[in-house]
């Protein structure tokens, strides 16, 4: 609370756009400035002055360019206007330091004190009027702008039953019962279009009533002291957030679209009017640690946000802002940290912050440090703010560096030099420099210190399945090998000849390419060996050895490591060998690197997952007549052996394979390497070939891809929807064969490759 001041500004805008409560809502200039001095020891009034903004023309001469940019007006019959003294300035800079001017004379010629504060009727005027024009325009905005008092605050404080945002001129004139020679005022809920401009008479009307409520308010009964002003503040105050911290959710909203490049002083500034809490602007990254657009921003009260959500759609340069209601929740999530590292590295007020991406993993503070240091010849200097108290590097929870690290400069100028030296090399990378926020400096600590090093198994969806590890047990024999960074052209004869001695010790049908969920290649691949020691000798030899393609021009290096049977099935079933994936034989069961497979809907699920049964395409006395064994293979779910890790022994898997496994001849003709049980309980089977060309030859094609099989030729029948009226084109038959079994000499495996 201040003390009574000398002299108070009642004054009123108008732009070119929406009046009354949606003033300032839809970015239209400053049009007309309106005010009059009022006493407030003597309780006398000044005169009323009018100040208008009236842009030149784009096709002025170069002489008027030159001329004076303000004009007076002292013929008050050719200006049509009631005031005392009209002034008109051609832009809005003009506008304010010539109302700045005028009012610094009137005060000095008055004589009577120096403390002067303006007064207006609301806080459109001030906050969504003048100051977001001359920012978005980059106009230093005086002094006397920077403070106010909002007449309706004033009167609410002898009628506390009023409604802030139902108040006006009118309501407030009415409720003093002011005498009848005060002029007509213009009452804002008998508009018709509050859309529309204003008359030009209708500031000068609201100017004197205003001042006729604030002389009313200074006498008796009432002697009123004007105390409490309002505050703008001037410059955006960084700070740090905990996440115990209580934040009021009708104090945050949410901003999108802003510029990628954009900074929390950028938020601030399209904001420009409004108080933003400290540290209360805070940048949104997405899932790769960049910015995504977005922002949270907390203001000092729901007073605040109400006005900053009329700002919807304004423009920052040539993009708009969308801006929406948020929760404090949203904004601990961004901008809210617990770790007294970073308390402390942000505690430093005033300091810019830039962030460094893409550090090598091995770099230092004083490599940091001899980055910013000015070369050779140059005279640009960008020291660290507290040397390497202003480095802040961001690491994994067990320690390990990330590559990214944050810096502290003490002013915008050696930010600025630091930021030139964008993509410059230290050691033997380039560095990504940006400039960063605290809020950001949080959300990026807070996204790696809570992410796992190695993707962990989802929880169990049914309960009364035992926990399990999902992971291969340790010990296995790694007598497979795993090609990582193939090319996309890769084909099954490029990676025999890239095995080159080695093919000899290829199991049969022991390459595996895996392709990703699109049926593409993934530029993976498994091979199984004949032994363990031939694993890890092809791998010592051939890692990160060159192998080109046949198909196309590009080659590229290919990493080579030995890995099990149980970590092959685990990928190829649709798991994943994450980056941790150490090499060869120094690696431990902790860092395996792998994650389970998931569980999706019926390609790999417990039989006690409930699904909607889907129509089959027989009816079941159709099957049962002509294909007996049907029922048996498919309804009746196959145990897994229990040696088997991904899921226990008990539980009964229903299979289909086909969305996780390659095709031939990359495939061998089993999946898993389950051996299948010595005598058959069922003497014929069933397989369906999806896929097929329409330009297929029916029988012919799908006996040639039967060869080697142990089943004669005129066994086999084909079924396609041709049965039931449609076009057998691109139909998936269903093929009966007398048995399932597999080619000579390759052992006794069951084949569900294709069903």
């Amino acid at each position: 609370m201040t003390a009574q001041v000398d002299y108070l500004v009642v004054a009123f805008t108008a732009t070119s756009g929406a009046s009354g409560e949606l003033l300032g809502s839809d970015e239209k200039e400053l049009v007309q400035l309106v005010w009059q001095l009022v006493d407030v020891k003597n309780k006398t009034l000044g005169k009323v002055n009018e100040l208008l903004i009236k842009p030149e023309p784009l096709d002025s001469t170069e002489e008027k360019e030159e001329e004076e940019d303000v004009v007076e007006e002292s013929v008050e019959e050719e200006s049509g206007s009631k005031a005392d003294c009209v002034t008109t300035a051609t832009s809005l800079e003009a506008a304010l330091n010539l109302f700045h001017l005028h009012l610094t004379n009137e005060v000095n010629s008055a004589g009577a004190g120096t403390s002067v504060c303006l007064c207006t009727d609301g806080q459109l005027h001030i906050r969504q009027v003048i100051h977001p024009e001359a920012a978005s325009k980059n106009i230093l905005v005086p002094e006397c702008f920077y403070s106010f008092f909002d007449l309706r605050k004033e009167f609410k404080r002898h009628f506390p039953t009023s409604d802030l945002k139902a108040l006006n001129v009118h309501i407030m004139a009415e409720s003093l019962s002011l005498p009848a020679d005060v002029p007509n005022m213009w009452d804002p809920s008998a508009s018709l279009d509050p859309t529309t401009p204003l008359p030009p008479e209708i500031g000068v009307q609201q100017v004197q009533a205003m001042a006729s409520i604030v002389l009313a308010l200074l006498s008796e009964p009432f002697s009123h002291t004007f105390s409490n002003q309002e505050r703008v503040s001037e410059k955006f105050e960084t700070g740090t957030c905990s996440k115990m911290e209580k934040v009021c959710d009708n104090t945050v909203i949410r901003a999108r679209g802003l510029p990628w490049q954009s900074s929390d002083q950028d938020i601030a500034r399209f904001f420009r009017g409004l108080n933003i809490a400290k540290g209360g602007a805070a940048l949104c990254l997405n899932a790769q640690g960049r910015r995504n657009g977005e922002a949270l921003v907390r203001f000092v009260s729901e007073e605040h946000r109400d006005l900053a959500l009329q700002r919807h759609k304004h423009h920052m340069g040539n993009r708009y802002i969308e801006v929406y209601k948020a929760t404090g929740e949203d904004f601990l999530k961004i901008a809210g940290g617990t770790s007294n590292e970073v308390a402390m590295f942000l505690s430093r007020e005033d300091q810019i912050i830039v962030r460094m991406r893409g550090l090598p993993f091995t770099a230092t503070h004083e490599q940091v440090l001899s980055f910013f240091s000015p070369g050779e010849g140059l005279k640009e200097t960008c020291p660290v703010s507290g040397e390497k108290d202003g480095i802040l590097f961001v690491r994994y929870p067990d320690g390990r560096p990330t590559g990214d690290a944050f810096v502290l400069f003490a002013c915008e100028e050696h930010a600025q030099c630091a930021l030139r030296k964008h993509k410059e090399i230290l050691g033997r990378r380039y560095i990504e420099l940006f400039k960063s926020t605290a809020a950001e400096v949080q959300q990026v600590l807070n996204r790696y210190s809570s992410a796992p090093l190695i993707p962990v198994a989802p929880a169990p969806l049914v309960s009364v399945l035992p926990a399990v590890s999902l992971l291969p047990p340790p010990g296995s024999m790694r007598d497979c090998l795993r090609l990582r960074g193939l090319p996309y052209t890769a084909s099954i004869e490029d990676i025999l000849t890239f095995l080159g001695e080695f093919t000899h010790d290829i199991r049969p049908h022991g390459v595996h390419m895996v392709l990703n969920q699109q049926g593409r290649p993934s530029g993976d691949c498994f091979i199984q060996m004949t032994s363990a020691e031939r694993a890890i000798q092809a791998s010592q030899r051939l890692h990160k050895q060159v192998m080109s393609s046949q198909r196309g021009s590009n080659s590229r290096y290919v990493e080579v490591f030995p890995c099990s049977a149980e970590e092959m099935g685990l990928v190829l079933m649709g798991g994943s060998l994450s980056h941790t994936h150490t090499h060869a034989h120094t690696r431990t069961r902790s860092g395996t690197g792998l994650s389970p497979p998931p569980c999706k809907s019926r390609r790999l699920s417990p039989p006690s997952y409930s699904f909607t049964p889907a129509p089959p395409v027989l009816s079941t006395e159709a099957a049962a007549a002509l294909y007996p064994p049907m029922g048996q293979m498919l309804l009746s779910p196959r145990p897994l052996p229990p040696a088997h890790a991904f899921y226990p022994p008990s539980a009964q898997l229903y299979m289909n394979y086909t969305a996780y496994y390659p095709s031939p001849p990359g495939s061998p003709t089993t999946l898993g390497f389950f051996p299948s049980p010595s005598s058959l309980s069922s003497p014929g089977g069933l397989m369906r070939m999806p896929g097929l060309t329409y330009n297929s030859n029916g029988v012919k094609d799908l006996i040639n891809a039967m060869q080697g099989y142990q089943s004669p030729a005129e066994s086999v029948s084909l079924l396609s929807s041709s049965l039931i009226g449609q076009s057998s084109g691109g139909d998936a038959p269903l093929m009966s064969l007398p048995a399932l079994m597999t080619k000579p000499a390759a052992g006794q495996y069951l084949d569900l490759t294709l069903l």
